[in-house]
């Protein structure tokens, strides 16, 4: 929800409607969302979760260069989540193109459009297969 390096600042869930707003967070070099109202709690979004900004997508790399996606709209998801002690958090443009949420430009502003539909808890223990590399169960043993 909130990437690893956010871990010791406070956190809460995104608002359908609510408007957050691109920050460093105070004691850490980690970029993510806070809310208008308090900037220093981190808002969390869900994979999934759809964004509109006010303005053209800017990011950088923190030391040479800035640039802009030309795009208003992103959906929330993880880049690498098995790999660890890295950042995760990204933004995925319509275009296939993807941002790390801590290189967003501070101070850009974005509604929260939508948030994923969460299956229930027992759907969840199930890992999804990719039916293509799944590989048949020999015979004489347990199916799953």
């Amino acid at each position: 929800m909130c990437d690893y390096s956010l871990h010791a600042v406070a956190t809460r869930p995104a608002e359908v409607g609510e408007t957050i707003v691109t920050t460093t967070f105070r004691g850490t070099s980690t970029r993510g969302f806070a809310s208008e109202a308090d900037m220093s709690v981190a808002v969390c979004l869900l994979p999934g979760t759809e964004l509109a900004f006010a303005d053209n997508v800017r990011y950088d790399n923190r030391w040479i260069w800035t640039r802009t996606i030309n795009s208003r709209v992103g959906k929330f998801g993880k880049v690498d989540p098995h790999i660890p002690d890295r950042h995760h958090d990204a933004i995925e443009f319509p275009d296939g193109k993807y941002v790390l949420v801590t290189q967003l430009v501070e101070g850009q502003r974005a509604t929260v459009l939508q948030l994923p539909v969460i299956q229930p808890l027992g759907e969840r223990e199930h890992k999804p297969q990719i039916i293509a590399e799944r590989q048949p169960t020999p015979p004489g043993l347990p199916i799953g």
